[in-house]
């Protein structure tokens, strides 16, 4: 044997002895919170900028701190609230602090209602006098203190009330809220859903007026889901679920005097207003700001609301073929000029408007998006935003001045960055993690990203892992149909390119998401890396129709969901299956709510190219799914029915080949079981062989309990018996 033949073999055996030492990520590990990562939880800036306030958990006592730390030096403080210390109150969940730092809500026995929603019970505890006051007996839902914190507004039973701190009397404000029929202030399932806000109500500056959305349901058709529960006799959820092209709540917008407790409706006649998606008071008391748009969603206008007539001007109309993305991005600045974004010049950017509408400049561009946007900082005139600019799959945090000039780079590592600023924007803490490292917190200065000091790490998670057989996450593209798709690539640890091994893909698809994104992963990646320790290559696939990429890649999909993404996703897998260390006859793919949708239709669709699948809580038809989503994208099935059935699952049953898991949880609000009771009843009647389970009583996240750890064997069984 020849010396370069002994030391290649030594090197073998070596390498292969530490990968013998190395753990094997297991199931259990991944849901028993062996892997649990340290964040900086409910961060707040304090108002002087100088401090910032972080909730702290006991393990051991289970005693709840809010512990205030100096940004400077990292010291703690001082501690406003513990929970131990409270008489009256053994725990509080959450906490949320008046605008005068003098008061604090806390949040107890929260049961949470749909996906944003919760019920619980409220406390207003005094930081000087340490007095604790129940907002009020019942479970209530966004109590919002007043401006001056003297009064706590607050939803209970579809109404609205107000309750002065000082005097301890409520007031009633709405009094014709009822289930299923009007909801004063809080938003329905379907807003909830899909414009993502629960609060439809808002304080004005000076604490004087109430503005708020009415929701009047009813007309909208009622879906209802059978709870199993524990009892003899199942009882029923039933609530108003508008589908695509069936009849939405109508809306219209308020403003209660507080004083003459007099309430006026606004007249949006003269505007788009079929939804009503956002409302805040500009920082003049008697401005109130509206988003209003049409049923297709292609064209926001933004309203301004005299509060004392309740007349409302259009301000700014921002339209596009296709639709316009509601966000929270609207910030306004001295005399109500503001600042908002849009895909109009074909990327998303920061646009400036004087308090008339009128376009003063366009304070970012260029080929990339701005992903977050932070504020501004009227002192040195600076806007702070997040972005893509360092490459469509990473985030960097910059700042630019009001005018667009002077661009600078605070953190952009290759990398996922996201800030938190403090109040007066002399700092921020910094978020970083990549494929390889979990969260780090960090602060910086906000003038010019210095960092200052580490804050937390989880340097003790990332040398936990180094224990694991852990592969490396490697990011490449994919020529495929025209375009440079982003992918990533999962290889086992002991990978040799001489052999053939089977894929498994996993992709989400939808409208303007990512997964291929370089950052810390968490559950499902651990479930990979076990994965690719059983011999599997994982890939993922961005196809057309998701986001970062630029407003015609984003909406080509348009009034076609289903099409282009599968097409994108067949083609993918035939390009890997022609890589000599990949078995074009092992390919399997799965996909989780929209993923799962995708996942049906490939296995379908591409049946010679896929060999299994997994759906798991899918949309089967978007004529089942929700009105404000899928016309955003579909317009209504009336309008474009070939487009609803032609891309529908259901409509390509008889093309089934492959082994096919269909997994739903029996109480998804979401995406109802509806759907894959629908596909079941398809492939019965094609007379296609399939597995399928049904979790009772799990909503669209099948979580609780064993539950995510049965399901996870459940298809970690499923692939290793048909890939």
């Amino acid at each position: 044997m020849s010396i370069r033949k002994a030391g290649a073999l030594i090197l073998f055996l070596l390498v292969g002895a530490v990968y013998a030492q190395q753990k094997q990520i297991t199931l259990e590990e991944i849901y028993d919170g062996t892997f649990r990562m340290q964040y900086l939880d409910r961060l707040h800036s304090m108002n002087n900028g100088k401090e910032y306030a972080v909730l702290n958990t006991d393990r051991n006592t289970g005693t709840k701190t809010l512990d205030v730390y100096s940004y400077k030096t990292g010291d703690k403080v001082s501690t406003l609230i513990n929970s131990g210390e409270i008489e009256g109150l053994d725990y509080f969940i959450g906490y949320t602090l008046s605008d005068d730092e003098s008061k604090a809500l806390l949040s107890t026995n929260l049961r949470s209602i749909y996906r944003r929603s919760s019920l619980g019970v409220y406390y207003v505890y005094d930081l000087d006098s340490k007095k604790l006051t129940k907002v009020a007996d019942e479970a209530i839902q966004e109590p919002t203190f007043s401006p001056d914190a003297s009064k706590v507004a607050y939803g209970l039973n579809n109404n609205l009330f107000v309750k002065d701190l000082k005097t301890g009397t409520t007031t009633q404000v709405t009094i014709d809220g009822a289930k299923n029929k009007i909801i004063n202030g809080i938003t329905d399932w379907v807003y909830e859903e899909e414009f993502a806000f629960v609060r439809a109500f808002d304080w004005n500056a000076d604490g004087t007026k109430l503005a708020y959305i009415r929701f009047d349901e009813t007309e909208v058709p009622e879906f209802s889901m059978d709870v199993f529960g524990k009892e003899l006799y199942p009882s029923q959820d039933v609530f108003k679920y508008p589908k695509a092209g069936e009849t939405n709540a109508t809306v219209s917008l308020h403003i209660y005097d507080l004083e003459d407790q007099n309430t006026k409706e606004v007249d949006l006649s003269g505007f788009q207003n079929y939804y009503i998606p956002r409302l805040e008071w500009t920082p003049d008391a008697d401005v109130l700001a509206v988003q209003t748009t049409n049923r297709k969603q292609n064209d926001v206008n933004l309203l301004f609301v005299d509060g004392a007539s309740a007349k409302a001007k259009l301000i700014l109309s921002d339209t596009d073929d296709a639709y316009v993305d509601i966000t929270d991005n609207l910030t306004f600045l001295d005399e109500n000029e503001f600042l908002w974004t849009s895909e109009k010049d074909g990327w998303n950017h920061i646009y400036h408007y004087d308090q008339d509408g009128k376009l003063i400049n366009q304070v970012t561009k260029g080929p990339w998006e701005v992903t977050s946007y932070y504020g501004y900082d009227a002192k040195n005139k600076r806007v702070f935003y997040q972005s893509s600019e360092n490459g469509s799959i990473n985030r960097g945090v910059y700042s630019v001045k009001l005018n667009g000039s002077d661009k600078k780079a605070l953190s952009a590592d290759s990398g996922t960055n996201s800030a938190n600023f403090s109040t007066d924007f002399t700092y921020y803490i910094n978020s970083f993690s990549d494929a390889s490292t979990p969260y780090v917190f960090t602060l910086h200065s906000a003038k010019d990203g210095k960092l200052i000091r580490k804050i937390k790490d989880n340097q003790a998670l990332k040398d936990q892992f180094s224990e694991y057989v852990i592969s490396e996450k490697e990011f490449f593209t994919l020529s495929i149909n025209g375009e440079e798709l982003n992918a990533y690539m999962i290889k086992p640890k002991d990978f040799d390119a001489s052999k053939k091994y089977p894929v498994f893909m996993t992709q989400y698809s939808g409208p303007g998401s990512q997964s291929v994104a370089n950052s810390w992963g968490g559950g499902n990646d651990y479930w990979f890396q076990m994965l690719a320790q059983d011999g599997y290559i994982i890939v993922c696939v961005d196809p057309r129709g998701t986001g970062l990429k630029g407003r015609d890649f984003k909406k080509m999909t348009q009034n076609e969901l289903g099409k282009y993404e599968v097409e994108d996703q067949i083609a993918a897998a035939q390009a890997l299956g022609q890589r000599p260390y990949i078995d074009a006859d092992r390919i399997g793919i799965w996909g989780w709510s929209y993923g799962g949708f995708m996942a049906s239709n490939c296995i379908f669709q591409g049946a010679d190219t896929f060999k299994m699948a997994i759906a798991v809580a899918p949309v089967t038809s978007w004529r089942f799914y929700d009105t404000i989503y899928t016309e955003r994208y579909m317009t209504t099935p009336q309008e474009n029915a070939s487009g609803y059935d032609e891309n529908s699952p259901i409509s390509h049953v008889d093309k089934l080949k492959g082994k096919y898991l269909l997994v739903h949880g029996s109480a998804d609000d979401n995406v109802h079981v509806q759907n894959t009771m629908r596909l079941i009843e398809a492939l019965v009647q094609a007379n296609k062989q399939f597995d399928w389970a049904i979790y009772p009583d799990k909503n669209h996240g099948i979580y609780g309990g064993n539950t995510r750890l049965h399901l996870y064997t459940k298809m970690t069984n499923f692939i290793k018996d048909n890939l």
